[in-house]
């Protein structure tokens, strides 16, 4: 049931994506949004790559105009990576566009039904974010994804 609802769920967000960024540049401006001037290393560290596919990745979604890349004002060697004005805002409109497609569904559902799946939810985020803080406090190397 987990993985049909999964899968659902996928379908949706794909539906509600006319992204111009693919899955894999979609989680690199999500990873950037909540690790605002990374490094190159940290951020594959992050998403389970290597540099160079990392910065391929970086080199379009700079093209692209959602990534901007600054010198470290403490190593004048280390780039940092943020997000843009326009990649912030592209995610924003993204996650709207995903909260209206999610919505239609949930009005076609009764009343008890969509209560019970969000108290479902709600558990799910706070069991998810404490496994997430679990794994980065057993991370060897220290770092947070």
């Amino acid at each position: 049931m987990t993985s049909t609802a999964a899968e659902l769920l996928e379908v949706l967000w794909g539906r509600a994506s006319t992204a111009p960024a693919s899955a894999s540049q979609l989680r690199v401006m999500l990873v950037l949004e909540h690790h605002e001037g990374i490094n190159l290393r940290t951020l594959a560290d992050a998403l389970g790559s290597t540099p160079p596919s990392t910065s391929r990745l970086c080199d379009r979604l700079q093209a692209a105009g959602f990534v901007e890349r600054e010198v470290s004002p403490a190593d004048r060697r280390e780039v940092r990576l943020c997000l843009s004005g326009r990649g912030r805002a592209f995610l924003s409109d993204l996650r709207a566009r995903r909260e209206r497609a999610l919505r239609s569904v949930l009005e076609q559902m009764p009343a008890a039904e969509r209560l019970a799946l969000v108290q479902g939810l709600e558990a799910f985020c706070a069991a998810a974010a404490a496994q997430i803080q679990d794994d980065a406090a057993d991370d060897p190397r220290g770092q947070t994804a």
